[in-house]
């Protein structure tokens, strides 16, 4: 069923002065959708992700979420959305550095209704998943950046959630890793995974099959990857 937001907006107070983070957002995404929010610092992006990730709550607006609206839940039931729906990975790996890989992988089902007591079967298909089955007893400190960036995906992925929101996934890494992250990427969407990717670089955008760009907390421009390409290439050229 996938991402509805109904005219979202989010408003914060800096002494006296509104900050309008979000501006009247509408965006719809659908299942298995491969997804590219774009925008300079200050657009909403990164306000945008924090809703769509159930962390923050917007002031006004409906955000449902396969069917479920969650404008309307308690801290409890947001808690379990972001535990069974939404698998996050993060610029900077966030992965506990005294567990191994497959421990960092277990984690979120600890907290799973369904998942805890087969989470460790569970925590070694997702590593296997991401190609990392010869690398589960190591710790976070005997890894590359693009294997913790591999076991973070793993863990977003153990429990099997409607959407991956990936936040600057690339920006720790060389242009090589990059590359190997952006391509599991694909082979997850490929797979049915619907995946929305928060960034600054057009060409870790181009990955994805729509782009969304914001400014000044509204969306810009939506479009499929190839006529956002042909857009740009205009507005440069004038």
């Amino acid at each position: 069923m996938g991402i509805e937001l109904h005219n979202i907006t989010k408003h914060y107070r800096v002494g006296v002065e509104q900050i309008h983070a979000l501006d009247g957002v509408n965006l719809r995404v659908g299942d298995n959708e491969y997804v590219a929010v774009m925008g300079t610092s200050g657009s909403g992006k990164s306000t945008l992700m924090n809703i769509l990730g159930c962390l923050d709550r917007p002031t006004t607006g409906q955000y449902v979420l396969d069917g479920i609206l969650t404008t309307r839940m308690g801290a409890g039931q947001l808690a379990r959305v972001r535990n069974e729906r939404i698998g996050f990975v993060f610029q900077s790996f966030e992965l506990m550095p005294r567990l191994s890989a497959l421990k960092n992988v277990e984690l979120p089902l600890i907290y799973s209704r369904s998942g805890w007591l087969h989470r460790n079967r569970l925590a070694k298909a997702a590593l296997d998943t991401v190609g990392l089955s010869d690398r589960m007893r190591h710790r976070p400190n005997q890894l590359s950046g693009g294997q913790k960036q591999r076991v973070a995906i793993a863990r977003a992925l153990v429990a099997n959630p409607s959407i991956l929101l990936a936040d600057e996934p690339t920006g720790n890494l060389d242009s090589r890793t990059s590359d190997e992250i952006l391509a599991l990427f694909e082979a997850l969407h490929n797979r049915g995974q619907t995946i929305i990717m928060v960034t600054h670089e057009a060409d870790v955008a181009r990955h994805a099959k729509r782009i969304i760009r914001m400014k000044d907390g509204k969306v810009l421009s939506d479009m499929p990857v190839e006529q956002d390409a042909v857009s740009h290439a205009a507005e440069a050229s004038q």
